[in-house]
Formats: structure tokens, sequence, C-alpha cells
């Protein structure tokens, strides 16, 4: 039986304070790992249904090949966890900007860790994502230029509500574009977001994409009681012209 609450590390960082916390949930009294930034939650194992739908969601698209995949943001590994599940994905790679959460990970110190880290198909690279998908080189700093079938993102609150100015312009036509043009054709790019669906962004993804579409995922809250949402975005480029 771990302590009743721990803070298990805290660094400083470029973004702010992140702290990795462990507490005994009263009621059913397992481990709920957290994560805050600052005095703001990022992520609880309490709830990471809108993670794992992200993974199931988009990878749902796609044929039944072998499939190269892109999460953004590592987190406590759930939609990274969840890509690795499914048989068809050949190779992971998860990029964060924080080495302190990947750091995490490769010392276990949260419950999917050592198997994230120890995985031969996955790879924890440290990087700006955000910056990265604006890039020629892309995503896999050891084959620049590469293109996947899939990209998950799961970092900003919402397309609104981005955790840094610098990640507004992904969410915007030309952003969309660029990270459009690390897919292979026929491939996937699906957002988690904590806001309900945006018309005006789904709109956005439509000038870019050849369809996409929002998914509401509920889930149970038990510290408010009751059911709570996330949204899930799926878009996908067109596919490659027939000979």
């Amino acid at each position: 039986m771990s302590a009743r609450f721990e803070e298990l590390d805290w660094r400083t960082t470029p973004m702010g304070e992140i702290s990795l916390r462990r507490r005994r949930d009263p009621v059913s009294g397992e481990d709920v790992h957290e994560v805050k930034l600052g005095d703001e939650f990022l992520m609880s194992s309490l709830f990471t249904a809108g993670e794992i739908a992200l993974t199931r969601l988009g990878l749902a698209e796609l044929p039944d090949i072998e499939l190269d995949v892109v999460v953004g943001g590592l987190g406590l590994g759930y939609t990274a966890r969840a890509a690795l599940d499914d048989p068809r994905v050949r190779e992971l790679i998860v990029v964060d900007a924080l080495g302190e959460v990947i750091d995490w990970h490769r010392r276990g110190l949260v419950p999917l860790g050592a198997g994230l880290a120890g995985d031969p198909r996955c790879r924890l690279v440290q990087g700006d994502f955000f910056a990265l998908a604006g890039e020629a080189s892309g995503f896999d700093p050891q084959e620049p230029g590469r293109c996947f079938h899939a990209i998950l993102l799961d970092v900003d609150h919402s397309p609104r509500h981005v955790l840094h100015p610098s990640h507004a312009a992904l969410y915007r036509p030309a952003g969309l574009r660029a990270l459009a043009d690390r897919l292979r054709p026929g491939g996937v790019f699906a957002l988690w977001s904590n806001d309900p669906p945006d018309l005006e962004f789904g709109a956005v993804l439509g000038e870019v994409f050849v369809d996409s579409a929002a998914h509401v995922v509920d889930f149970d809250n038990p510290l408010q009681g009751g059911t709570a949402t996330n949204t899930v975005y799926v878009a996908r480029t067109a596919e490659e012209p027939a000979s």
C-alpha cells in the first residue's frame, strides 16, 4: 500500500514548474497519478477514456496493414499504450517537449512507463511537436522527412485553450497543411480536446483534409458525479490516386 499522498518528482522546466504526484483514492483505495504544471492539473490516471479513445478512433480509420504512428504528448502514457496494444502498429514515435516527463517513464515512476520505454517498437523523443510539425525534417530525427500513417495529438486542452501561445498556429489552415504533409496518402490526424465539438475548428479541418468528424467521448466523473465528456477529432488525407 502506498502513502496517502506523495510527490514523486518536481522540476523547473521552460514551460513552468511540473510535478508528478501519487495519491490514494479514498473510495477505490487505488493509486491515482496526477501531473500538474504550476497550479494547473494537466492529467490524471483517474480520467483516461479520452486519451485511449484518441488512439482507437484514429487508428480505426486505417486499413489492416503495418502502421507507423506518431503521438504528440507523452503524459502518463495512455495514448501511447493504446497504440502499442494495436497489433498493426509496427513503430511508434512519441514526441514530448519535456525531457522530465520522458524520464518519469524511463525510471518507472508512472505505471505504464517501463512498458513503454522497454517496448522495441516505441521511441520516446524529446522535442517540440508543434515546431517539428512545421519543419521539413518532421518528427523522426533518424529519418528526416518521414511520413506516417497516423499522427495522434494530446497536448493542449483544446484548439482554443493552448498551453503555450506558439501552439495556436498548428490549429489554423497553414499549420494543419504542414502537419498533413507528414502523413501518408489516406493517413489520419486525430486530436484530443477537453472542450465540446468546435464547429469553427471543424470547418478548418474541412479546408485541409478530405474528411473529418468530431466524436464525443463520455466517461464517468467520480469527483463531480455524473458523466463528463471529451472530444476526439479525426481527419483523413486523400488516398493516393489509382495508377
